[in-house]
């Protein structure tokens, strides 16, 4: 009888590189150069390797379990979003809304500052990372970054600022909240 082996293969992912960026790998960090300014990303895994070839960004896998496809998968959406974000940028747009206290935003160099939430004497701070720019535009605040995870993270220290826990906010609706996430409306 013969056993019903599965023979893995080597996995292999190729992303190319778009026009007037490029990129380069040392010691598993892949550092990419475009129009929008430079990302890099540290990729060490002992089960991938990341290397440069002929324009493409080249991951390999030595075994072709599942495991080492979902990382392969997840490297490829991080190498993506990078590409992405060095090429167009990444942007998040959020609402102020308020019901009695009219709410006023400031942003001065990378500090943004939150005056007269519920009425409050004292205004709330939140400090943007330093790749993050942040524009007030009328009632909404408007988050640049090309990288994805910067801009994810000040857009959610953003809304945290306004958070009151214990209330419903279907009924109590003043803070400030994400409505667009990179393209992706948020209902």
């Amino acid at each position: 009888m013969a056993a019903n082996v599965e023979v893995k293969r080597k996995l292999k992912e190729e992303i190319a590189l778009p026009d007037g960026v490029t990129a380069s790998v040392s010691n598993s960090i892949l550092a990419l150069k475009g129009p929008r300014g430079d990302l890099s990303r540290n990729f060490a895994s002992a089960n991938a390797s990341i290397s440069i070839e002929g324009g493409k960004v080249t991951v390999n896998a030595l075994k072709g379990s599942k495991k080492e496809k979902k990382l392969l998968g997840s490297m490829r959406a991080h190498i993506d979003n990078m590409i992405r974000g060095i090429v167009g940028g990444h942007v998040y747009r959020m609402k102020v809304c308020y019901t009695h206290f009219p709410i006023t935003l400031s942003v001065s160099g990378r500090k943004l500052t939150v005056k007269n939430f519920l009425g409050e004497k004292s205004p709330r701070e939140v400090e943007l990372p330093e790749n993050v720019k942040a524009k007030v535009e009328g009632p909404e605040l408007v988050i640049e970054s090309s990288d994805k995870e910067a801009a994810g993270r000040a857009a959610a220290s953003v809304e945290q600022l306004t958070k009151r826990a214990n209330y419903d906010t279907r009924v109590f609706a003043d803070g400030i909240y994400i409505t667009m996430k990179d393209g992706k409306e948020i209902k």
